[in-house]
């Protein structure tokens, strides 16, 4: 399943008031289509019909108002969204780390293919911003520690990992894997990912993780 991270974020806001729900739908499309700095409060208030008052009365500021986008998603939504990629990439059909890899890949960058405006501006902000990373990052971490550990310590356990401590592994994934979406889908525009680029980076990554014994046996 590819989610729209656009109606996951408005999901997520559904203890708001219908007022502040039509303000948060808003800043999510000027951000989305004009980026964070270039949109102004002034400008979310008129197009949703309230006063710029307001939105300083709930929020504050434009970057309160940012986290009070991301922080219900992320504390809500994402553990559910994780357990889903989950059971997506790791099959009864999975029978190698190999084929974990190469799905959950190709599985991410659909998400983010369909998303990459919204996912664009949250991480610029997010990296730049020591609020919203303090705030934001614990979860990100721990969800996605959730989902790449049950992986590692499956395929640990029938010998095809090298024994290694699975956090010293998931800090090397989670780096590898941060970086390619990241510059992909937030340094480079309209960057294409091709198959061969993919597989490369799956045998990049079991090339430092692969059991040597697994290699001599097949």
């Amino acid at each position: 399943m590819t989610h729209d991270l656009f109606d996951s974020l408005i999901a997520a806001q559904k203890t708001k008031t219908e007022k502040q729900q039509k303000i948060i739908e808003i800043a999510i499309r000027l951000f989305a289509e004009k980026g964070f700095a270039n949109t102004s409060t002034a400008e979310i208030a008129k197009i949703a019909k309230v006063s710029e008052g307001t939105i300083f009365k709930h929020y504050g500021t434009k970057d309160k108002l940012l986290l009070s986008i991301i922080l219900p998603f992320v504390q809500d939504s994402l553990p559910s969204m994780t357990n889903e990629v989950f059971s997506e990439v790791l099959t009864e059909d999975t029978k190698t780390f190999e084929q974990f890899l190469r799905g959950f890949l190709k599985n991410r960058i659909e998400f983010f293919k369909r998303n990459k405006e919204i996912f664009r501006v949250f991480v610029k902000e997010v990296i730049y911003k020591d609020e919203l990373k303090n705030e934001i990052a614990p979860h990100f971490i721990k969800n996605i520690s959730l989902l790449i550990n049950r992986a590692v310590e499956e395929f640990k356990h029938r010998g095809e990992l090298v024994d290694k401590p699975t956090d010293q592994v998931l800090i090397y994934l989670t780096t590898v894997f941060g970086g390619f979406f990241v510059s992909r889908f937030v340094l480079f525009e309209n960057y294409s990912i091709s198959e061969e680029e993919v597989e490369n980076l799956v045998q990049f990554v079991m090339n430092g993780i692969r059991n040597p014994r697994t290699e001599s046996l097949s």
